[in-house]
C-alpha cells in the first residue's frame, strides 16, 4: 500500500507544474518522478496480489458440503452491522463515483485533447473513447471479482479493489490522450467488482429480517454518489480542470483502506473453505449464536457448484434469465442516460457549471425515493417491489421520449423529470445487485452478483460503442426509449421465475431452488 501511495504521490509534482496553463498536459513528456511512480506502483500491486492470496486458495473442504448457517439471520443488528454498512456504503459510494466521474470528464477531456464533441463538432477522434475504455474496464472488473470473491475471499477481493481505487488516480495526471484511455480502462478494472463483492458480504453476514431493505438501501447509494460527483465538479473543476475529479481518489482511497479494519470476512465463506473457528469467532463478535443446525437436504448448499455456467444453468437459469435483463435494462440508462446528460444540456445552452448543478438538485430531490424502495423491498416483498419498480420506471421514462429537448426551456421540470434516471434507475440497479446476492449459493454468490454488475455495465458498453461508431451523442429521448423496453421485459421475466426473499435465509432461498432439480449421480 506504501508503494502504490508513494507511486501516485510521485504523479502529483508533474501535475502542479501545469497550473499556470489551467492544468492542461497534453503534449508534456512524463518526468522521472512520474515514471518512478509507475514502477513502484507495479510493485506495489505484485505484493498486494501475493499478500492476499490465500494458502491452498483453491481448495474446498469436503466437510463443509452442507452449508446452514441459520444462527447469523436469528441475530439482532448490532453496533457491528451499523459500522459493516457504514463502511460498505462508503465503498459503494466510491465506487460509483468512479465511472459517474466519467460524465462530468468528458467536456473538459475533449476540449483539451481536441476530441469530437457536441462543444467542438469538427473533431476527428470522438470522446466517447474515454467512457469505452473505463465502462469496459468495469464489466472485465465485475467478472474478475467475482471469481475472486469466491476464491480469495469477500474482504481480501475488497482490499484489493481499495488498492486499485488508490493506484487509478493518476488518470488525473496522465498528459496523453492514450495514456488517459488505458489507465481509463485500468480504472474501471478496479471499480468494478466493489459493487458485487459488497453485497456478496452484506447478504452472508445481515440477519435475514433486515437484509433485503439494508442491502437496497445501501446500493441505493448510486443516487447520493452521483449527488457529490456533480457536486465536486461544479466546485472543483473551475479551478483545479477536470483532472482533479481522477486524483481525489488518493485521499477517499487511503481512507477507504483505514476503514477496512470493520470489514469482517463472511462466515458463510469461512465455512464453505471448511475454516469453521474463525467463522465462529465472527459470529460471535456480531452477536450470533454458535450452534449445530440440523441437516436440510432441501437448504444443503453444494460447493461443487462452481463457474459462470452453473449461473445458466438448472435450477438457476430462470433467475439468472430475469436479473440479466432488469440489468441491462439499469446500464442502458445509467450509461445511455446519465453519462451524457451534463454533455446534451451544455448542448443546449446550459454552461458547465450550471449543468452539473441541475444534476445535483435533481439525484438530491430522489434520494427520498431511494429510501422507499428499500422500505418496500424489505417489507413489502423483493419480487413485487422489483417489479412495480420497473413498470413505474418504464412509464416515467415516457416523459422524455415525448418531451424531448423541449425540457431545455423549463429548468424545473427537467430536474423533476431526472429524478427518474437518476434515483429510480439507481434503486433498480440496488435492487438487481441485492437480489443477486440472494439468490446463489455461497460458492456461487460472488460469481452472480459479479455477472449481474457486469450486465450493468455491457449495457453501457453497448451504447456508447454505438455512439463511438456513429461519433453523435444520443439525444435524452432516445436513451430514456431504449432503456424503457428491457425495464418492462425484466417485469414480466421476474412475475415468472423470481422467488421472493423477503425475511428469508439465503440457504432457504437456495433451498427452494435446488429442491426443484433433479439430483444428480454425483450429489447422490
Amino acid at each position: 500500500m506504501l508503494a502504490c501511495t508513494a507511486g501516485v504521490v510521485l504523479h502529483l509534482p508533474m501535475y502542479f507544474s501545469a497550473h499556470h496553463m489551467h492544468y492542461v498536459m497534453s503534449g508534456m513528456k512524463p518526468d522521472a518522478a512520474m515514471i518512478t511512480g509507475m514502477a513502484l506502483i507495479a510493485v506495489g500491486l505484485v505484493a498486494v496480489v501475493y499478500g492476499v492470496l490465500p494458502p491452498r486458495g483453491a481448495q474446498i473442504k469436503d466437510a463443509a458440503r452442507s452449508i446452514r448457517v441459520t444462527a447469523i439471520d436469528d441475530a439482532p443488528i448490532r453496533g457491528q452491522h451499523i459500522a459493516l454498512l457504514i463502511v460498505l456504503a462508503f465503498a459503494i459510494t466510491i465506487d460509483v463515483m468512479k465511472p459517474a466521474t466519467l460524465a462530468f470528464v468528458a467536456p473538459g477531456f475533449a476540449q483539451e485533447y481536441g476530441l469530437k464533441s457536441p462543444a467542438n463538432p469538427h473533431g476527428t477522434i470522438p470522446v466517447s473513447w474515454l467512457p469505452l475504455a473505463g465502462i469496459t474496464g468495469t464489466v472485465l472488473g465485475s467478472l474478475t471479482w467475482g471469481v475472486l470473491g469466491d476464491r480469495i475471499g469477500r474482504r481480501s477481493s475488497i482490499l484489493l479493489a481499495g488498492i486499485l481505487f488508490i493506484t487509478t488516480s493518476i488518470c488525473g495526471a496522465m498528459p496523453g490522450f492514450k495514456w488517459n484511455l488505458l489507465m481509463c480502462f485500468m480504472m474501471g478494472i478496479g471499480v468494478g467488482g466493489m459493487i458485487p463483492i459488497a453485497f456478496a458480504l452484506m447478504a452472508e453476514t445481515i440477519p435475514a429480517r433486515h437484509r433485503g431493505w439494508l442491502m437496497v438501501l445501501i446500493g441505493g447509494d448510486i443516487a447520493g454518489a452521483y449527488l457529490v460527483t456533480s457536486w465536486l465538479s461544479g466546485w472543483l473543476t473551475p479551478t483545479y480542470s477536470w483532472r482533479i475529479l481522477w486524483l481525489i481518489g488518493l485521499p477517499t482511497g487511503l481512507l477507504f483502506i483505514v476503514l477496512n479494519y470493520w470489514i469482517p470476512e463472511s462466515p458463510r465463506y469461512l465455512i464453505a473453505r471448511g475454516r469453521n473457528e474463525e467463522a465462529k469467532a465472527i459470529m460471535t463478535r456480531y452477536g450470533a449464536e454458535v450452534r449445530e443446525a440440523p441437516s436440510d437436504p432441501a437448504a444443503a448448499e453444494t460447493p461443487a457448484l462452481r463457474g459462470y455456467h452453473q449461473l445458466f444453468r438448472r435450477p438457476f437459469a430462470g433467475s439468472t434469465l430475469a436479473i440479466l435483463v432488469l440489468a441491462a435494462g439499469a446500464g442502458l440508462i445509467t450509461f445511455g442516460f446519465q453519462l451524457w446528460v451534463p454533455t446534451n444540456l451544455q448542448h443546449l445552452g446550459y454552461s458547465s457549471v450550471k449543468s452539473d448543478y441541475v444534476v445535483r438538485n435533481a439525484a438530491l430531490l430522489g434520494l427520498p425515493f431511494t429510501v422507499l424502495v428499500a422500505v418496500a423491498y424489505g417489507w413489502w416483498g423483493s419480487r413485487k417491489t422489483i417489479v412495480t419498480l420497473s413498470v413505474v420506471s418504464a412509464l416515467a421514462l415516457g416523459g422524455f421520449v415525448v418531451a424531448g429537448d423541449s425540457l431545455a426551456d423549463h429548468q424545473l421540470a427537467l430536474s423533476l423529470l431526472l429524478i427518474v434516471p437518476l434515483s429510480a434507475v439507481s434503486s433498480v440497479t440496488a435492487v438487481v445487485s441485492a437480489y443477486a446476492a440472494e439468490v446463489y449459493p455461497t460458492m456461487l454468490r460472488s460469481r452472480g452478483s459479479g455477472l449481474a454488475a457486469g450486465m450493468t455495465k455491457l449495457g453501457g458498453v453497448l451504447i456508447i460503442a454505438v455512439v463511438v461508431a456513429s461519433t453523435t451523442i444520443p439525444s435524452i429521448a432516445a436513451t430514456a426509449l431504449i432503456g424503457a423496453v428491457p425495464l418492462l421485459l425484466a417485469a414480466a421475466l421476474f412475475l415468472w421465475f423470481g422467488p421472493e426473499t423477503k425475511h428469508r435465509s439465503v440457504e432457504d432461498i437456495t433451498g427452494e431452488l435446488l429442491a426443484t432439480k433433479p439430483a444428480s449421480p454425483a450429489d447422490r
